[in-house]
């Protein structure tokens, strides 16, 4: 064999496995991307379901044996949690509150993560125009891919600022 061809033989033997550990650590990255997007998703849709009181897509953000925890108490399970937030807040969203979410800080080591998120209460003026923050707090959750699905595992909301305002 030619001194040469020798020489891009050897070249491709040594970096064969430079090139699959690039490759998979690029993988890794793009799975870790991939999962904390999902997840993202999961923190909105939490706050979506939640203001649009669908609490059965609500409590299926949750893991079997997810727990959710606050200042109206502590529940675990999808079933527990419906049944739970639909005692606590009966009926429609006829005041058209909503949360606002954000900060969003996710660390995922395989199939378990942990989110650290922002959110504040809004009520629209019933005059009409304008709104304001009635409360906010911060949301500590840890996560767990169920089923192929990023699940809440714990999710404890803490309110900041205090409860709402006695109406005058």
């Amino acid at each position: 064999m030619p001194r040469h061809l020798s020489l891009i033989v050897l070249a491709l033997t040594l970096a064969s496995p430079l090139a699959a550990s690039a490759q998979s650590s690029l993988e890794a990255r793009l799975k870790t991307f991939e999962d904390k997007a999902e997840i993202e998703q999961l923190l909105l849709d939490y706050g979506r379901h939640l203001d649009a009181r669908d609490f059965g897509a609500y409590a299926a953000l949750f893991a079997r044996d997810g727990e959710w925890v606050g200042g109206f108490g502590t529940v675990a399970g999808p079933p527990g949690i419906k049944t739970f937030m639909e005692k606590a807040m009966p009926g429609a969203n006829t005041a058209r509150n909503y949360h606002l979410l954000s900060n969003f800080v996710i660390t995922v080591q395989g199939d378990t993560a942990t989110a650290w998120s922002r959110w504040a209460f809004v009520v629209p003026n019933r005059e009409g125009g304008g709104a304001a923050i009635s409360q906010a707090g911060r949301y500590d959750d840890t996560l767990v891919r169920e089923n192929g699905r990023w699940r809440f595992k714990r999710r404890v909301a803490s309110n900041d600022t205090g409860g709402p305002a006695a109406a005058k």
